[in-house]
């Protein structure tokens, strides 16, 4: 039995869980309380030494990334079939996998310096931040973190996001040219790597990233919506009450947000 460590609203998780249900596996899940710290606890740190989700274990085999997750999960109990055959297909879908390192460090700091920043804020002392920062293994991570809470949308990081942004939504619109999914007819391990971070984007109601400039998102992610996996791996893990304050929460932030998109990253 496959046994997945993961995280209800973690973007990461969210994107195993949509490539598990797509491909049809079981699983046993374990709920790690990224608000309360348990990431932190030494138990975890011995399977995961980043304290990050998604963390998966295989017959005593441990896979962490959520993009090698996928690519271990589609080659070891799904023939392949994700990956496409064609040299330039798997070249490209391997690119996508790749990059996600980068574009998950950008969905990360715009939920940080927006819709997650008020909450922490209120509900943290100067001290408590400070000691939740430096509990990340990675100084740098814990830096970023601190910067973010203290800087929101002045953060130097909000600026880098926005790069790694504009870059995902053209190259996806270019591919999106050819067919409804990145891969063409049906998705691939390239939709299923993206759709949580897309699907977050929206949900902070920052979809004005793509309406007007890359239009062709905005159906992509509509398909996503209308798929079983997207149900099993994301839609039924939301919180109750919670997608309304999240959307509240980043939508506040879109006009201040769009100007330094529209300004900075061109």
């Amino acid at each position: 039995m496959l046994t997945l460590y993961h995280a209800p609203t973690s973007v990461c998780s969210q994107k195993v869980r949509v490539g598990m249900a797509h491909m049809g596996l079981d699983y046993e899940g374990r709920i790690i309380n990224l608000q309360k710290g348990e990431q932190f606890d030494p138990a975890y740190q011995k399977l995961n030494r980043d304290s990050v989700v998604p963390t998966l274990i295989d017959d005593g085999v441990i896979v962490v990334e959520s993009s090698l997750i996928l690519e271990y999960l589609d080659r070891a109990y799904n023939g392949a079939a994700l990956m496409p055959s064609d040299r330039a297909g798997k070249v490209a879908a391997q690119f996508w996998l790749q990059r996600c390192v980068a574009i998950h460090a950008a969905i990360n700091t715009l939920s940080f310096s927006t819709a997650f920043r008020a909450g922490i804020l209120a509900a943290k002392t100067p001290e408590e931040i400070d000691a939740m920062c430096a509990n990340f293994p990675d100084p740098v991570m814990g830096a970023k973190r601190k910067d973010l809470l203290t800087h929101g949308l002045q953060s130097i990081y909000v600026k880098q996001a926005l790069i790694h942004l504009r870059r995902m939504l053209v190259d996806m619109q270019t591919a999106l040219n050819d067919g409804p999914w990145l891969g063409g007819d049906a998705p691939d391990l390239r939709d299923i790597a993206l759709i949580a971070y897309v699907d977050r984007l929206d949900r902070l109601g920052m979809d004005g990233f793509w309406t007007s400039e890359h239009p062709r998102v905005g159906p992509w992610l509509t398909a996503w919506k209308q798929t079983p996996a997207y149900a099993t791996g994301i839609e039924a893990h939301v919180p109750a009450g919670s997608a309304e304050p999240m959307r509240a929460g980043g939508a506040k932030h879109w006009p201040e947000l769009h100007a330094i998109w529209t300004a900075k990253t061109r």
